[in-house]
């Protein structure tokens, strides 16, 4: 699964570093391509020399080195993966706190990338609560953190914090890989967004939606192999995976763009679209009344999801989300009943770290046969692999 894969190799500065010309060299046999970053305390344990004879490319260590720029950002959108192998204690606080001293954290904070980390340090460090405390970070940030290993420890302990060893990091990707195309062949349709529904030219009906959660899903559907189709409503941003866009404003025309898709395989319906909307919009901007009042009758708009619900085949899987404030799964559970969904996604507002135009969620998917899963807070892109990584499951 390495074959012609792109691996920006981290190194930091640990003892553990010996193990990366082997991990390289690992690599490179099993087909993969690999550019190394290194921290300049690296190369006090291993030869520059030896690592870039081994990755057949230069090591780069400096953000600025004899008159040129090392470009971190394009090194973090070339990789299929970021893997900092051998991770220090020092470089983990670094990477959980944002700092960007040099070009492996510069690196790191632009990659678009995964990123996987395989720590390695002694057995007191890897257990102290400040190792602890950054390891949620950086996994918050959206990090794949590979378990440390039992043994024999420079200090000549014995305990945990050893690197995972190289054969370990080569299954662990072999699978990540694997697992990244398992949808491939699979159409999935998303919708994402708020939809606006106009009062006059100038005034609409809307809600606080970003579209944040249901454009990492579609990426992270796309990630996975699908062929992913994804419906907006009017928000500021791009995916960062390759995706057929179609840009909506209102829920009549979300509704009208998502009935050309009814051959999904998989449908996420995560836009947040108005339950309502004027009967009548005026064509002239709505001046204001001396008496200061305005009445505006509103109808209800099509249900996106229940209309796929009643028209879902054998073998479709179809997701809603619920975002509550009260008799959060009450509600839920009625919702994945009444619209024939398989999974909903519940959020709520009484919840810290959930709800609209934020970085993170926290959810709890319910599903068929008294299915229900909690998750914690995370980054909206941790949460789109944990609802993504759901899908195959039942899938």
């Amino acid at each position: 699964m390495l074959g012609q894969k792109k691996i920006l190799l981290g190194i930091t500065g640990s003892i553990a570093a010996y193990k990366a010309p082997m991990l390289i060299r690992s690599l490179i046999k099993a087909g993969a391509e690999v550019k190394v970053v290194a921290t300049p305390h690296a190369l006090d344990f291993v030869s520059k020399l030896t690592l870039a004879t081994l990755s057949k490319s230069p090591v780069l260590i400096n953000l600025f080195d004899d008159g040129s720029w090392a470009n971190h950002v394009a090194l973090g959108r070339w990789a299929d993966v970021m893997l900092v192998a051998p991770l220090s204690c020092n470089t983990l606080s670094k990477m959980a706190t944002g700092q960007c001293d040099n070009l492996l954290l510069a690196t790191y904070l632009s990659a678009t990338c995964p990123v996987v980390v395989a720590p390695a340090m002694d057995e007191d460090m890897w257990h102290h609560a400040a190792t602890k405390t950054n390891l949620q970070l950086v996994t918050q940030h959206g990090c794949t953190i590979l378990p440390v290993g039992y043994g024999e420890l420079a200090s000549g302990l014995t305990g945990e914090g050893r690197m995972a060893e190289p054969e370990t990091i080569i299954n662990y990707l072999n699978k990540f890989f694997q697992n990244n195309q398992s949808l491939k062949g699979k159409k999935a349709i998303v919708t994402a967004g708020p939809t606006y529904e106009s009062l006059d030219p100038v005034r609409f009906i809307g809600n606080h939606s970003s579209g944040k959660m249901g454009f990492a899903i579609a990426d992270e559907l796309a990630k996975r192999g699908a062929d992913v189709f994804l419906i907006s409503g009017p928000v500021s941003m791009a995916p960062k995976e390759p995706l057929h866009v179609v840009a909506v404003q209102s829920a009549k025309e979300m509704m009208a763009a998502a009935s050309q898709h009814l051959d999904y395989d998989i449908a996420v319906m995560a836009a947040a679209v108005a339950d309502f909307t004027p009967i009548h919009s005026s064509a002239q901007k709505i001046k204001k009344l001396d008496n200061g009042e305005l009445t505006i009758t509103l109808k209800k708009t099509d249900d996106i999801l229940a209309s796929f619900g009643k028209e879902k085949k054998k073998g479709q899987l179809l997701v809603g989300f619920a975002l509550e404030t009260e008799n959060e799964k009450n509600n839920a559970l009625q919702k994945l009943n009444n619209k024939n969904a398989d999974l909903i996604v519940l959020n709520s507002l009484q919840d810290n770290g959930a709800g609209f135009g934020g970085g993170t969620n926290k959810v709890t998917i319910f599903g068929k046969n008294n299915f229900e899963q909690a998750f914690a807070v995370k980054t909206k892109d941790e949460v789109a692999k944990d609802i993504v990584d759901t899908i195959i499951k039942l899938l």
